[in-house]
């Protein structure tokens, strides 16, 4: 028995980047206090998310001031990442932040060690209007790690199903999904955990663990940012769908330890096989493109 302690934050992460690296060792600290040799961050860490998501029903003042109070933009090789690194040590980090490339903008995710860089990721699915301020990536790929084969997702990612199984098809053990997921835009509730937003957020990070039969880590911040107020709610699901460690919806640290190796094979020997029973053969209408209406476009709407 090998088991890896893992932990997952719930923090808050705001503009100022000296506040952000204080918050991030602050944590480090915390999670190798705890032996981890593995710690998931938030979405957004370095300077923080956009100050709402903005949409068809925002005013061209609110979308300038918006744009005006865009998180800063990094490189991969910058010095910002590497005051991560240096750390982070022989902890693996996987952490958020919004991503330089020349002058386009990447919702951004990086694991790293005091080593550099494991893998890095650019947010695919956008939601309410993100992609007036990032691009979108454009692909899933799992990477190696001394703590096993890992993926990342960022947010909204994790409510597409077939995001986290093109990571697992890959080979990932263990998937990093790091959000900034507020509550609901519509009929917040009062608390938290009544939140019809939070119970999404809990549930897809439940599904998507128990249908890939892998590790699942969700980071989330916490507090309020602009407009957005967030649920919390980090957590680690094991594979068969078992919250192992959950901060709530409260901001903080959970951890597990998990034998990584042995939890996987009791899922994925124990009776369901979801990886290997899969029928790709019969999965065509998964990837036709779906018109606005929510009917998949036929191949010959514009001949």
């Amino acid at each position: 028995m090998s088991e890896t302690v893992i932990s997952v934050a719930a923090a808050e992460f705001g503009r100022d980047l000296e506040q952000c690296y204080r918050t991030i060792g602050a944590l480090i600290d915390e999670a190798r206090a705890r032996g981890s040799r593995l710690l998931v961050l938030p979405e957004a860490c370095l300077g923080g998310y956009l100050t709402s998501l903005g949409g068809t029903d925002e005013s061209e003042e609110a979308r300038q001031r918006r744009l005006r109070s865009l998180p800063p933009a990094l490189n991969l090789d910058g010095p910002e990442l590497r005051r991560i690194a240096a750390l982070a040590g022989d902890l693996v980090v996987t952490l958020g932040f919004c991503e330089a490339d020349g002058d386009t903008r990447y919702n951004a995710a990086v694991t790293l060690t005091g080593d550099g860089i494991l893998g890095s990721y650019r947010k695919v699915h956008q939601p309410l209007g993100e992609n007036l301020c990032y691009a979108a990536g454009s692909e899933f790929r799992a990477f190696d790690t001394p703590i096993g084969r890992m993926g990342m997702q960022i947010c909204y990612d994790k409510a597409f199903p077939e995001a986290a199984r093109g990571l697992a098809l890959d080979g990932a053990e263990i998937i990093a999904s790091v959000s900034a997921w507020p509550t609901a835009r519509t009929a917040a509730a009062e608390r938290l955990e009544d939140d019809r937003w939070t119970q999404r957020f809990d549930i897809f990070d439940r599904a998507r663990a128990v249908e890939n039969q892998v590790i699942w880590i969700a980071s989330n911040q916490a507090g309020r940012f602009g407009s957005l107020r967030f649920v919390c709610s980090a957590k680690i699901v094991g594979p068969g769908g078992d919250v192992l460690a959950t901060t709530g919806t409260e901001p903080g640290l959970a951890t597990a330890a998990v034998d990584v190796a042995e939890a996987l094979r009791l899922a994925r020997d124990g009776g369901m096989y979801n990886l290997r029973d899969r029928r790709p053969e019969v999965y065509g209408s998964v990837v036709q493109r779906y018109g606005v209406v929510g009917r998949p476009e036929r191949e010959t709407a514009h001949a």
